[in-house]
């Protein structure tokens, strides 16, 4: 074995362990989140299922094409007034920042990655650093850049994040029509989808 082999050995093997890392700190968060309603106790029992499970692909990612992780942000203004949304394009209505993790664990990075995408801040910052709630999305099947994609579901986890309201945002055209802050009593009768203007945005809501 050369030396360049035995290095890229050694960088795979801390790249493993660093992932291995993550995921055992993610499964922790998740064990350690204290559940506010029914939904979230029995969604819970389920995202410990699908992370302690062995034998179906990697949950991490899209190649499971059941359930797969994903983060999501909800954006506040520091005085807690005000949060931001994006018009999303499949579901056709205002909704969260968010999406997969691709093989990411540490899906607080992940959030505010997807903020930074989705809306163009670049200075957002995580209020608190463990998620703030979680949840089990049921997503239809549609199509996306040209193929279909299956009816899935969605293991998330949402983290408060921070931002200025005065900084540009922009919307991702291949994702959102666009984004704006919205004050926090507009936020309900903006949102047309019946089960997350019944199981999520509020108890987000009350954390304002």
């Amino acid at each position: 074995m050369t030396f360049e082999q035995d290095g890229e050995k050694g960088v795979a093997r801390d790249a493993a362990d660093a992932r291995a890392h993550e995921r055992q700190r993610l499964v922790a968060d998740v064990r350690h989140f204290s559940p506010t309603c029914e939904q979230e106790e029995k969604d819970q029992e389920l995202f410990l299922r699908w992370l302690e499970r062995r034998d179906c692909p990697d949950v991490s990612t899209r190649e499971n094409d059941v359930a797969h992780l994903t983060a999501s942000a909800w954006v506040v203004d520091a005085n807690r007034t005000r949060v931001l949304m994006a018009y999303h394009r499949i579901y056709d209505t205002w909704a969260w920042l968010g999406g997969h993790a691709d093989g990411d664990f540490d899906l607080a990075r992940v959030a505010l990655r997807e903020v930074g995408g989705e809306s163009g801040l670049a200075h957002a910052r995580l209020a608190v650093p463990s998620p703030v709630s979680l949840e089990t999305l049921c997503v239809n099947g549609h199509v996306k850049r040209g193929a279909y994609v299956c009816s899935h579901l969605h293991l998330n986890l949402t983290y408060l994040i921070e931002a200025d309201p005065a900084e540009p945002i922009r919307p991702k055209p291949d994702e959102n029509k666009a984004v704006r802050w919205f004050e926090k009593d507009e936020v309900l009768a903006s949102v047309s989808e019946p089960w997350m203007a019944r199981w999520v945005y509020p108890k987000l809501l009350r954390l304002m």
